[in-house]
């Protein structure tokens, strides 16, 4: 299966509290959640539904797969109008969760991965089948690129800079060559980057 990791960033790279509620995620005193709110247009919202739909299984870190469990997985489909089939993506595809604190997860078809992370997301992209899908979870993000495991990875920038937050890509940390390989401007001027790693940067010899 080819890894996809698919985020939404802010311009100065943050990842931290993107969703509807500014209580989210506090960790480190963060205080400007719900940033993506609303942001993006129905053009944005066609593709992400789309992107859900061709995924054959999901890799979740422990804190986007409890969030995701408590809304997508606990809720009936009426309460997302819209976003049907990222929900119906979800609820019947596997998932596959990155932790070792928790044990015994309630959303139904989920698999826990234990011992090595980078070998057994290997083994999982090994099998057959289209797409492995990573949405949110950017510690896990940050991982499986330091373990060249990424064959794709979509950005969702939103026109906003917070100042604040954990940031996708930290301070020191592998560098990487990305090949674009689509992108687009919604009309609420949220970009859609779609690319694909390839290797280390060259540097100018001095």
């Amino acid at each position: 299966m080819k890894l996809t990791t698919i985020t939404q960033i802010t311009v100065d790279g943050v990842v931290q509290g993107n969703g509807g509620a500014s209580e989210e995620d506090r960790a480190n005193g963060f205080l400007r959640g719900g940033w993506a709110l609303g942001r993006g247009d129905a053009d944005t919202t066609g593709f992400l539904n789309e992107t859900y739909r061709r995924a054959d299984a999901f890799l979740f870190g422990r804190r986007t797969y409890e969030l995701f469990a408590g809304s997508w997985g606990s809720m009936p489909v009426e309460s997302f109008p819209g976003w049907e089939r990222v929900w119906r993506a979800l609820n019947t595809r596997p998932k596959y969760l990155a932790t070792t604190t928790l044990t015994d997860p309630a959303w139904p078809d989920t698999t826990v991965l234990t011992g090595d992370l980078a070998g057994a997301v290997a083994d999982l992209k090994a099998k057959p089948g289209g797409e492995l899908q990573v949405h949110g979870s950017g510690t896990l993000v940050r991982r499986l690129l330091e373990h060249d495991l990424v064959d794709e990875m979509i950005l969702l920038t939103v026109p906003v800079v917070l100042g604040q937050g954990t940031r996708l890509f930290p301070a020191t940390g592998p560098d990487i060559q990305l090949d674009l390989v689509e992108s687009r401007t919604d009309s609420k001027g949220v970009t859609t980057q779609v690319y694909r790693p390839s290797g280390r940067p060259r540097y100018p010899v001095r």
